[in-house]
This record gives structure tokens, sequence and C-alpha cells, in this order.
């Protein structure tokens, strides 16, 4: 097993250098799983931030390999969860198969004032066997 931490050239760069955007862990048989951080998106409605935090995923999953439909797990954490249906309108524009194991969480507030949302995935990505 190898882990591999990354701020994809290609995708949005985080918005600290305090963390990394990718963990990814490679198995023996060539796959890998992709832990991403979580992500936040400018935008004034939960529609836009959704929309910019799905597309920073896909750019991330994008530069190792991976698309949306390797997504198996996902976190989400709002702080407005009144608000769910409006996210989940954008999100099943993202996730269109089978839907991902999935947990969300009401906080009081992130780390930028204006964030709304913030999603963590974990992607599996299969070997090129």
């Amino acid at each position: 097993m190898r882990v591999t931490l990354d701020n994809p050239a290609s995708a949005p760069q985080p918005l600290s250098p305090y963390y990394s955007q990718v963990a990814r862990v490679e198995q023996a048989d060539g796959s890998a799983l992709l832990f991403l951080s979580g992500q936040i998106a400018e935008g004034a409605t939960l529609a836009e931030q959704s929309r910019g935090v799905f597309e920073t995923i896909a750019a991330l999953l994008k530069a190792h390999g991976a698309t949306l439909a390797d997504v198996i797990n996902i976190r989400t954490y709002l702080t407005d969860i009144t608000r769910l249906d409006e996210y989940g309108t954008v999100r099943r524009e993202f996730l269109t198969g089978t839907p991902p194991t999935s947990m969300t969480f009401e906080v009081s507030r992130l780390f930028r004032p204006e964030a709304l949302i913030e999603v963590e995935i974990v992607a599996a990505v299969p070997g090129t066997e």
C-alpha cells in the first residue's frame, strides 16, 4: 500500500496551504481509494455553492483518473438542514448512478463564514488490469 497526498494542478487549488485536497491510497491490485478533503465553493446561494463544490470534486477526481461515478461515500455539512432538498436537487444532477453511502449533518458554521455547504467524498478507482 502506498499513500500519496496531492493538490492537482489541473483542479482548483485549496483555500489554505495547510492541507492536501486528495489522499490517494494505492492497493496491490492497481486500484486506489481517493479521500477528498471537504470542499466549499463561492456563490450567493446554496445551489450555486453546491454546483461549485461538485465541479471541484469532479476536477479533483479527474486528475486521479476517476469520475463522480466512482464515488462510494459522501459526507455533507449544511449550515441549514431545512435546505436539504435544494442541495439534493443539485447533488442528483452530478451523482446520476447508484447513490453512494451518505451522511448529512447540520453544523452551526463552516471555516469560511460565507460557506453554506462543505462536502467530502471517498472514491474507489478500479485497477488498470
